[in-house]
């Protein structure tokens, strides 16, 4: 069974107060939804490792702008520290994007990129997705999808051709004057 993540993260309950705000777009370089969710307050900071960098994803006053393309097996969450500064891009690779409710939920298929301000890039949770297709929770064709989805954007990050990252910061700020 895939999770589905929504873009409100309503049911988050390590942060204690928030603000959201989303918004359909269509424009040329991206077709789908954007959610920003400020982290007013949270119960504790939530510190991820990769390697030997420590890197604090999310704590009071960050911000999580979240992709939702129309069409694409990926969805990409752009972290701000609570100076503005981002920390890093998570792709998490998934069966589709869609709308429920009027909020924005993508179908996660258990991949996921990290692509540090650095450069540096990660491949995670492969085992996870090794084990659902051998326990039957997702069928070989899911499991296809998500190695060649994960490769493509890999490539792309590599060459400088995964365009979203470049307009994190003007999609942020169209969306921090609606956060209520």
């Amino acid at each position: 069974m895939l999770k589905r993540k929504y873009g409100n993260r309503a049911d988050w309950k390590r942060v204690e107060q928030s603000k959201y705000a989303q918004v359909p777009l269509h424009a040329k370089e991206f077709q789908g939804y954007i959610t920003l969710l400020n982290t007013v307050k949270v119960k504790k900071p939530l510190i991820t490792q990769y390697g030997d960098r420590e890197v604090c994803i999310v704590d009071n006053g960050y911000m999580w702008l979240q992709h939702f393309p129309f069409g694409k097996h990926y969805s990409v969450t752009t972290m701000f520290d609570a100076k503005g500064e981002i920390v890093q891009w998570y792709i998490d690779i998934c069966l589709e994007n869609g709308v429920e409710g009027g909020v924005p939920w993508m179908d996660d298929l258990f991949l996921d990129i990290v692509a540090l301000p650095s450069g540096e890039f990660f491949l995670l949770d492969e085992d996870e997705l090794e084990q659902a297709f051998k326990n039957g929770a997702i069928s070989e064709s899911m499991y296809r999808l998500a190695w060649n989805e994960s490769r493509k954007i890999m490539r792309q990050l590599q060459n400088d051709e995964f365009m979203l990252i470049n307009l994190a910061q003007e999609h942020k700020k169209i969306l921090e004057n609606e956060l209520h």
